[in-house]
């Protein structure tokens, strides 16, 4: 019998490790079990909140794509007037990813929304995902509004999530920023820029997955860039070099994207680096040249808002403004202007 003062909570199951089994066979996790996983790994969530639960996919991540969250959305929209704060267990490879296009797609939203899943199984004793599934349910029951990610020691904003290990249980960081909040003995919240609230958001849902992202390489070949966006390319994100600086001979694919109408947003190779283009003359010539610059966005920001944008129907002209809005807590366009500043002095 559910407790009517306690919070209630929406989980929308998605599959991945947390639910996984291994195959005796092959030696590798596979999907095998369901919902109902969350519960025999810990009963006692009820006494946290009255959950519900909700089947979306049980899959991998790595097998996630824009669909996936565009169902999760729109499930948050059926039932966002029923629920207190809702919950999203999938797997890890892609949480960072889904973690940064809900964010676009419920922008202002007044409930929290929380993503959470595991590194070992819940059938294995030494899961973790028992603690991550208890704390999420607890960051659920809080009153903030916004996407977030709970996982191992750390409460992380969505849009600036990022997966940094592959093996550790505190798999997850917050890129380029101090972590929200931290889960020790008690719960501590570091950022209060995200309170619950009552007022009224308008969801848009919606992604285009045309976006390719490139690593650029000593002699890449810049036709590469002309032939994608001929096949379909509708948004390029450029890993360049440095802080974000990109070989002359691209000039002409750079001029040939503007030309077509096609975003390039340009970002660092560097790990937990900020794109700051104008340093070096090859990184201003391409800023000339109609490039976008991501300045200290996370890879799984830029591309699910550029994917976001694009759907939303952002026309060309706006496109790199867009970009640079920060919209809810992703982008800091300050620090790169300051050191860029300085350096052309």
């Amino acid at each position: 019998m559910k407790n009517i003062s306690k919070k209630k909570i929406l989980v929308l199951f998605c599959g991945g490790t947390i639910s996984m089994h291994k195959n005796e066979d092959t030696g590798a996790l596979d999907i095998a079990n369901g919902a109902d996983q969350l519960f025999k790994l810990e009963p006692r969530l009820i006494e946290i909140a009255n959950v519900d639960v909700h089947f979306i996919d049980n899959i991998d991540s790595t097998n996630m794509i824009h669909t996936h969250w565009e169902k999760m959305v729109d499930e948050i929209q059926k039932e966002y007037n029923n629920y207190d704060g809702f919950l999203i267990t999938q797997g890890t490879n892609t949480m960072a990813y889904t973690s940064s296009a809900l964010t676009w797609a419920l922008l202002g939203i007044g409930k929290p929304v929380v993503l959470t899943g595991a590194q070992i199984p819940a059938e294995i004793i030494s899961t973790d995902g028992r603690n991550n599934l208890v704390n999420a349910l607890r960051v659920c029951t809080m009153y903030l509004g916004g996407v977030f990610i709970v996982f191992g020691s750390k409460i992380i904003l969505g849009c600036r999530a990022k997966k940094m290990s592959e093996s550790a249980l505190d798999a997850f960081g917050t890129f380029n920023k101090p972590d929200f909040g931290e889960i020790g003995v008690g719960l501590l919240l570091r950022d209060e820029s995200h309170p619950s609230h009552s007022n009224k958001f308008e969801i848009k849902n919606g992604f285009d997955d045309n976006v390719v992202s490139i690593t650029l390489v000593p002699g890449f070949k810049p036709e590469i860039i002309n032939e994608l966006i001929d096949k379909g390319a509708k948004g390029i994100v450029l890993r360049g070099y440095g802080s974000g600086d990109v070989p002359y001979d691209l000039l002409p694919s750079l001029d040939y994207s503007k030309m077509k109408r096609v975003p390039v947003l340009i970002t660092t190779q560097c790990p937990g680096g900020a794109t700051v283009l104008g340093v070096n003359d090859v990184g201003l010539k391409a800023l000339e040249a109609g490039g976008i610059q991501a300045f200290d966005m996370s890879m799984e920001s830029m591309t699910t808002k550029m994917m976001w944008l694009i759907k939303q129907g952002t026309p060309f002209d706006e496109f790199g403004k867009k970009m640079h809005e920060n919209l809810a807590g992703e982008i800091d366009t300050r620090k790169a202007k300051v050191i860029l500043n300085k350096e052309l002095k």
